[in-house]
C-alpha cells in the first residue's frame, strides 16, 4: 500500500493583476518515472488547475478554480475530483469584505475577516501552494494567518542554476511553513514562478527541465537533511556520566507484568545495571526521576516505508526499530547511515528487498525486473547486501515467484509480499512465502474472480464483497489451515483498514481521537477526510461490514497460532499506537500480549533478542518512559515522557514543537547533567 506522498508545487508571481493568459505546465516524477502532471491556466484573475497522478495503480484527480482579488488572496475557491483511495472531493470557499465561509470534509465553516488572511484549501491541487506564496512574498517578513487557523510562513533559502529546454535559469529555494508537520519545499525563477516542488522521494518539476530531476531530489535530501541535523543537536541529550533513571517500574515482556519500583542505570549505549530502587547512586551521575512510571522497552514498526520527515517522530513514539517493507535503496541506506552515527535522530531499521514487475500499474521503488531471471538476480543483489527479507509485489509474475522463494531461502533471506495480480493467498504460501503482508490481500482471493486485476485499486475497493463470505467456507478454513501448518506470520496492518474503510468525510477518525487536537491545522483537516467513495447507497454499510470480516479473520489467525507482526503503513508514529490499540479494544490480544508481541518477541522474530526487546543488563539502552500502567491499558503508551535510543535521551516535549505539535507529557525531573552532555 505504499503511495506518493502529496506533491507541493508554488507559483509566485508578483502580481494577480496581469490580464494576459499564462499557462504552467508541469511533471510529476516518483522513482525515475513520469506519474502525472499538473497543467494550471490563468485568464486575468481566475486559474483553472488539472491535477492528476497514479503511482502504484492509484493518486488523485483534482480539478480546481481560484478566484484572486485585488489583494491577491483568493476570493473563491473551488474543488472537485477524488482522492488518493477514490473519496469524492467537494470543497468550496468564498469570501465576500469582511466574511469568509468554507464547505470542506469536515463540515461548514466561516469567520469575520478583519486582518489579512489566506484560506487553506483542504483538498486542493499542489497548486494551492501557489497561491500561498504570492500572498506570503507581498507581505513582510512573508507571513500571514490563515483560515480556517494557524500561520503560514515562507522562508528564503539558497539559489541555484539549472538547465534546461528554456535554457538557464537561476532558481530559488523557498520553505513554507504552517500547514503540516513538515515544511513543504520549492524552488521559483527570478520572475517567482514556479520551476519546481521536491522532495528526496519525488518531485514536480517544469516541463523540458525533467533532466534535473537526480540532482534537484539530492539537494531536496540535503537540505532536509539539514534541518533534522539542526533538531537532533538541539533535542539529542548524550550524558558523559552513568545515567540513573530512579523510580520505575519495568514492563518485563518475559512474564507479561511489571516489576517491583527499580533504577535503571545507563552507561554508553548499554544497559549498565538494573538495581533495586534503594540502592545508592555513585558520585557523579546524572539522575532521572521516573516519578513512578513505567519503562518499556523499545518497540518494533513492522511496516514502514522510512523516510527523514518521519524518523524522529517515530523514535519519540516509543519505536526504536523499524522493518522497511520497501524503499529508494540507495536514499534509505544513506538515511540509516546518518541515523546510526547519531548524526539525525531515529530508529533502528530491518531492511526488506523491494521487488516488482514491470507493468502500467507498478510501484516505483526497490528493484523492478521484466524476467524470471532479473527477479532472481534482484534477490541476489539483496542477498549480497544488508537485507532481512524481500518482499514481493502486486505486478510480480506469479510463475516467476517460486524459483525467486528458492533464491532467497538458499542465501538466508525471509519472504513477505503482496498476493500478486491473478494468484491466490494458497499460491504464495506453497510457493514459500514465510510472511503474508496485509489482510486484504490474504482474505481477496476468497471473493475475487481469477481474471479480477488487483493492481489497481480494485483490491481495496474487492472489500465489500466480505460481508457476503462465511469465515465457515471451506476456501477459508483452507487458506486458514496452511497459515497455521505452515507456521508461516501475517503482517495485517489493521489500522490502515480501519481508516481506509470507516472514515467518512467530517468526523474525527477513532483512531485519532487522542492526538489530533495536538496537530497542525492542515494534517488536523486532512485527517476529517473519508478515504474511499462510498456515494453510492449501501457502500458504507459494506465496507463497516468488511472492517468487521477483517477483525474476526485476524483473531481467528491469532487464535490458531499464526504469528502476528504489528505494522501500520501509514508512518508509524501516533498510527503505530492506534494499531495496538486496536488488538486491544477488538479483543484480540491483552495489553500485556500486545506489549510483549511489539517489542520481544519481534526481537526475537527478526533475530535480535540478544541486543533488544527487553531491558536487561548488557543490551542496548533502548526503551521509553510512561507515567502509566500499560499492562491496565495500551492507551498508556500515547504519553511519552523520554525516550531512550542507543544510550541517547530524547524528550517528546522538547521535539514536537519542532514539527507544530503540541506536547503529550512533560519532561521528567533531570539533575546532575551539565551543558556539556546536551
Amino acid at each position: 500500500m505504499n503511495r506518493l506522498l502529496p506533491l507541493a508545487l508554488v507559483l509566485a508571481l508578483p502580481a494577480w493583476s496581469h490580464a494576459a493568459a499564462d499557462t504552467a505546465r508541469y511533471t510529476a516524477i516518483f522513482g525515475g518515472k513520469n506519474v502525472g502532471h499538473l497543467w494550471a491556466d490563468t485568464q486575468g484573475t481566475k486559474t483553472t488547475v488539472d491535477y492528476d497522478i497514479k503511482n502504484n495503480g492509484r493518486g488523485p484527480t483534482i480539478a480546481e478554480t481560484i478566484t484572486i482579488g485585488a489583494d491577491g488572496l483568493p476570493t473563491a475557491w473551488n474543488v472537485t475530483g477524488a482522492t488518493t483511495f477514490g473519496s469524492k472531493v467537494a470543497e468550496s470557499f468564498v469570501q465576500r469584505g469582511g466574511r469568509a465561509e468554507w464547505v470542506d470534509s469536515t463540515g461548514k465553516g466561516a469567520a469575520a475577516v478583519r486582518t489579512p488572511a489566506i484560506y487553506v484549501s483542504q483538498a486542493g491541487s499542489p497548486w494551492a501552494d501557489q497561491v500561498y506564496a504570492t500572498a506570503l512574498l507581498a507581505r513582510t517578513g512573508m507571513t500571514m494567518p490563515a483560515l480556517p487557523g494557524g500561520t503560514l510562513k515562507l522562508v528564503k533559502g539558497d539559489t541555484l542554476t539549472v538547465d534546461g529546454k528554456g535554457g538557464p535559469l537561476q532558481v530559488t529555494r523557498y520553505d513554507l511553513t504552517g500547514i503540516d508537520t513538515t515544511p513543504e519545499t520549492m524552488l521559483l525563477d527570478a520572475q517567482g514562478r514556479l520551476f519546481a516542488s521536491l522532495s528526496p522521494d519525488s518531485i514536480l518539476v517544469r516541463e523540458g527541465y525533467e533532466g534535473e530531476e537526480v540532482r534537484l531530489r539530492k539537494l531536496a535530501a540535503d537540505w532536509s537533511t539539514q534541518r533534522f541535523v539542526d533538531i537532533q543537536k538541539q533535542v539529542a541529550h548524550t550524558y558523559d556520566a552513568p545515567t540513573r533513571i530512579r523510580n520505575v517500574r519495568l514492563f518485563d515482556p518475559k512474564s507479561g507484568k511489571l516489576t517491583a519500583p527499580v533504577s535503571v542505570l545507563v552507561s554508553g549505549k548499554t544497559i549498565a545495571a538494573v538495581e533495586p530502587a534503594n540502592s545508592p547512586a555513585t558520585p557523579g551521575e546524572v539522575t532521572i526521576d521516573g516519578a513512578g512510571g513505567t519503562l518499556v522497552p523499545g518497540m518494533y514498526e513492522m511496516h514502514g516505508h522510512l523516510g527523514q520527515d518521519g524518523a524522529l517522530l517515530n523514535l519519540i513514539a516509543g519505536i526504536t526499530t523499524v522493518r522497511d517493507m520497501g524503499n529508494d535503496n540507495a536514499v534509505l541506506a544513506k538515511l540509516i547511515d546518518r541515523m546510526d552515527s547519531g548524526e539525525i535522530g531515529g530508529p533502528h531499521v530491518i531492511r526488506s528487498g523491494f521487488i516488482e514487475g514491470k507493468s502500467p500499474f507498478s510501484a516505483n521503488n526497490g528493484i523492478l525486473v521484466d524476467s524470471e531471471k532479473a527477479a532472481v538476480d534482484a534477490v541476489r543483489w539483496y542477498g549480497a547486501r544488508d537485507f532481512w527479507q524481500i518482499k514481493i509485489y502486486n505486478s510480480m509474475n506469479p510463475a516467476w515467484v517460486p524459483a525467486m522463494v528458492s533464491e532467497a531461502h538458499r542465501l538466508g533471506l525471509r519472504v513477505a509480499g503482496h498476493v500478486p495480480a491473478f494468484a491466490t493467498a494458497d499460491q504464495m504460501i506453497a510457493a514459500g512465502y514465510d510472511e503474508m503482508t496485509h489482510i486484504n490481500q490474504f482474505m481477496l482471493g476468497w471473493v475475487i474472480a481469477p481474471q479480477e486485476d488487483t493492481r489497481t485499486l480494485f483490491r481495496l475497493t474487492a472489500l465489500k464483497r466480505l460481508p457476503a463470505l462465511s469465515l465457515d467456507d471451506p476456501r477459508v478454513q483452507h487458506t486458514i489451515d496452511l497459515m497455521a501448518s505452515g507456521h508461516k506470520a501475517i503482517d495485517p496492518t489493521l489500522g490502515i483498514h480501519e481508516n481506509l474503510l470507516l472514515n467518512r468525510d467530517g468526523r474525527v477518525p477513532v483512531g485519532a481521537v487522542d492526538y489530533i487536537d495536538h496537530l497542525p491545522i492542515g494534517t488536523r483537516r486532512n485527517l476529517m477526510k473519508g478515504w474511499i467513495d462510498v456515494s453510492k447507497p449501501g457502500d458504507g454499510a459494506l465496507y463497516e461490514g468488511a472492517w468487521d470480516k477483517l477483525l474476526a479473520v485476524t483473531k481467528t489467525l491469532h487464535q490458531r497460532g499464526v504469528f502476528i507482526v504489528f505494522g501500520t503503513d501509514t508512518g508509524g508514529s501516533f498510527t503505530y499506537h492506534r494499531e495496538l490499540e486496536i488488538y486491544q479494544d477488538k479483543g484480540i490480544m491483552t495489553p500485556a500480549e500486545i506489549l510483549t508481541r511489539a517489542t520481544l518477541d519481534s526481537a526475537r522474530y527478526t533475530g535480535q533478542d540478544q541486543r533488544l526487546g527487553s531491558i536487561e543488563k548488557g543490551k542496548l539502552a533502548d526503551f521509553f518512559l510512561v507515567p502509566g500502567d500499560p499492562t491496565a491499558s495500551i492507551k498508556a503508551i500515547k504519553t511519552i515522557r523520554m525516550v531512550v535510543k542507543d544510550g541517547t535521551f530524547y524528550y517528546p516535549a522538547e521535539v514536537y514543537p519542532k514539527f507544530g505539535i503540541k506536547p503529550f507529557a512533560a519532561a521528567p525531573e533531570v539533575t546532575g547533567a551539565t551543558p556539556a552532555q546536551h
